[in-house]
This record gives structure tokens, C-alpha cells and sequence, in this order.
């Protein structure tokens, strides 16, 4: 027997954001039943793009905090 497609394995809602129409909120909710096993992979290659993307920024904000730090002599 096979577990349920689209059942997540924790509680997603409590660490999303409450505002309606986000859209991080939306996609995570989305019914991915109805998507191709292609429409799934470029979903993915999106997704991780958008990690890259993110963790890039996080590393620039460190970065440039600790150059700040380093200025002042936090």
C-alpha cells in the first residue's frame, strides 16, 4: 500500500505566513496530483533555482554584516 501523494510529512501551516495570497503559502498548497511527471521536473528545477537563489542572498547578508562588524569592531 502506498502512502497518500500529497500528504506532507509535518505540518507545513504553522511555518508559513498567515496573509492571504502569499504566494510561498499558495504554492506549497497547491494539489500536485494533476501535474505531469515533466510538469513535476521543471517544478523542481524552478525550486531549486529559487533555493540557489536564496541562499546566495542569505551568504552576500552574513557577508556583509561581518564586514560591517568588522568596520565598527563589533
Amino acid at each position: 500500500m502506498h502512502a497518500p501523494v500529497n500528504v506532507l510529512p509535518m505540518d507545513l501551516d504553522e511555518f508559513l505566513p498567515k496573509k492571504s495570497g502569499d504566494a510561498l503559502a499558495e504554492l506549497v498548497r497547491q494539489d500536485l496530483d494533476p501535474l505531469s511527471v515533466t510538469e513535476l521536473e521543471e517544478r523542481i528545477a524552478v525550486l531549486e533555482a529559487e533555493i540557489a537563489r536564496a541562499r546566495g542572498k542569505m551568504q552576500r547578508a552574513v557577508n556583509h554584516r561581518a564586514s560591517a562588524d568588522q568596520l565598527f569592531k563589533r
